[in-house]
C-alpha cells in the first residue's frame, strides 16, 4: 500500500516515475537513512536513467538528505516535503495558500534553510536582505522567522473570520455535514453529486485541498450545508495537521460527519484506521465513533459477489451505506440517513410566536415537526419537535421578538 501511494503521490506532481521499490533496512543510518550498499545501487540507477529527483517515502532529516544527494547526485526529498509541493501546486483559497506557505517555512527552516534564491523565486522576495556583515544563512533564518510570524497573524486573522462565518451560518441557520476520508476516496465526487456543483474531482491524490460548502437539500424538504474537506494519507506529516487546523476546523463544528470509504482500494480498513487517527487527534473522536457515517464508495467498481456481501454487512451496520458516487447507486439511501441522523434526538418544544412574525412560524414549520397548533388573537401557540441544535438555532434567530 505505502509504495502505491508514495508513486501516487509523485505523479500527483507531474512526476514520471522511473524505478519504484521497497527499500528493505536492518538499521536506520543517521548519516544517510539507507545502508551504503542501497545508496551506491540507488545511484548507479540514479545516473542510468537520468533520474532528476528521488523520493524517499520517509521523515529524512537534514544531514541525510544533505548527504544523499551528495552521493546520488541529484535532488532528494521526503515525504513530508513531497505533501508538501502538491499542497503547493493544488492550493487555490488565500487561506490555503497561506496554510501551505506557513507548513513549507515551517519545514524549510528545519532544513537549517535553504538558499535563498529558491525561497525567492518561489515568493517573490520579502524586501530588504538585511544589514552588512549578515551570513546568507543568517538572513534566511531571520526572514523565514519573520515570515512565519507574518503568516500565523495572517492565519489567526483567517479563523477569527471562519469562526465569525460559523456564527453567521447558525443564525442562518442549517446543519453542517461534514465528508471526511481518504484522499482520493471520492469525497468530492459525491460533494458534486450531492449537492449538483462543480467542485474539481480528480482520479489523483489531494486533487482537493480548500473547503467547499454547498446548501444539501434533504428529502424531509429540510437542508444542510454540506463541506468538502482535504483528504488524509497515513502518517500525516505533523506540520502539515498544524497548518491545516483551521480548514480542518470545519469538521470539528459539524452537526454530522460522513466518512467516505473507497471500498474498492485493498487496504480500505487501514485508510479507515488512518482517517480515525487523524480526527482523535484534532478531537472530534467522540463524534466520529458514536454519531459518524459512512459512505461505503465506488460500489460499481467491485465485482457482484462482493457488492452483495457488503450490502449484507451494511444491513447489520445502520450506519452504513454503500453507494456510488460516479453512478449515484445508494445515493439516496445516503440523504435518507443524514436526514434521519439530524432528525435523531429532536425533543419537544412549547413555542409562543407572534402572529406578525411570519418569518419564524415559517422557519419552524420548515425546520421542525409542528405537532399541534393553537392561535389566539396575538401569538401562535405551537407545539413543535425541534433537534437541539435546531432549537438553539431559532432561539437565537427569533430572541429578540
Amino acid at each position: 500500500m505505502r509504495l502505491e501511494e508514495a508513486v501516487g503521490l509523485s505523479r500527483a506532481i507531474a512526476l514520471d516515475v522511473v524505478a519504484a521499490e521497497v527499500v528493505r533496512m536492518s538499521a536506520w543510518r543517521p548519516g544517510t537513512l539507507l545502508g551504503a550498499g542501497t545508496v551506491k545501487r540507488l545511484a548507479e540507477l540514479v545516473k542510468e536513467q537520468e533520474i532528476a529527483v528521488t523520493v524517499v517515502d520517509a521523515t529524512v532529516t537534514p544531514v541525510q538528505q544533505r548527504n544523499l544527494e551528495r552521493e546520488m547526485k541529484c535532488k532528494v526529498i521526503d515525504r513530508t516535503g513531497l505533501i508538501l509541493e502538491i499542497f503547493g501546486a493544488r492550493a487555490r483559497t488565500h487561506e490555503g495558500s497561506l496554510q501551505v506557505e506557513l507548513a513549507a517555512l515551517t519545514y524549510q527552516r528545519s532544513r537549517l534553510v535553504r538558499s535563498w534564491t529558491h525561497l525567492e523565486r518561489q515568493r517573490g522576495g520579502f524586501g530588504f536582505l538585511g544589514g552588512p556583515g549578515e551570513s546568507q544563512l543568517e538572513i534566511d533564518r531571520r526572514l523565514i522567522t519573520d515570515r512565519i510570524t507574518h503568516l500565523k497573524r495572517e492565519l489567526d486573522t483567517v479563523k477569527r473570520t471562519r469562526a465569525l462565518h460559523r456564527e453567521a451560518r447558525k443564525r442562518v441557520p442549517y446543519p453542517v455535514v461534514a465528508l471526511v476520508g481518504y484522499t482520493n476516496a471520492g469525497k468530492s465526487t459525491l460533494f458534486n453529486r450531492l449537492t449538483r456543483a462543480e467542485v474539481v474531482a480528480a482520479d489523483q491524490l489531494f486533487a482537493t485541498l480548500d473547503p467547499t460548502m454547498r446548501r444539501l437539500p434533504l428529502p424531509s424538504g429540510r437542508s444542510a450545508i454540506l463541506s468538502d474537506t482535504v483528504g488524509f494519507v497515513s502518517e500525516l506529516p505533523t506540520p502539515l495537521v498544524a497548518a491545516f487546523r483551521a480548514t480542518l476546523e470545519e469538521v470539528t463544528s459539524a452537526d454530522l460527519i460522513v466518512h467516505v470509504r473507497d471500498m474498492h482500494h485493498p487496504e480500505s480498513e487501514a485508510q479507515r484506521d488512518d482517517v480515525h487517527a487523524v480526527l482523535h487527534e484534532l478531537g472530534v473522536g467522540e463524534k466520529l465513533e458514536s454519531g459518524a457515517i459512512e459512505a461505503l464508495n465506488k460500489i460499481d467498481l467491485l465485482p457482484d459477489d462482493q457488492k452483495i456481501v457488503l450490502r449484507n454487512q451494511a444491513k447489520r451496520n445502520v450506519a452504513a451505506v454503500p453507494i456510488s458516487a460516479t453512478t449515484g447507486e445508494g445515493c439516496n439511501e445516503l440523504l435518507a440517513l443524514i436526514d434521519n441522523r439530524l432528525d435523531a434526538g429532536r425533543q419537544t418544544a412549547q413555542l409562543d410566536v407572534p402572529l406578525s412574525d411570519g418569518a419564524a412560524i415559517a422557519w419552524l414549520y420548515r425546520h421542525g415537526e409542528v405537532v399541534e397548533r393553537d392561535d389566539d388573537e396575538q401569538h401562535a401557540h405551537l407545539t413543535v419537535r425541534l433537534s437541539e441544535a435546531d432549537l438553539g438555532r431559532f432561539q437565537n434567530l427569533h430572541a429578540r421578538h
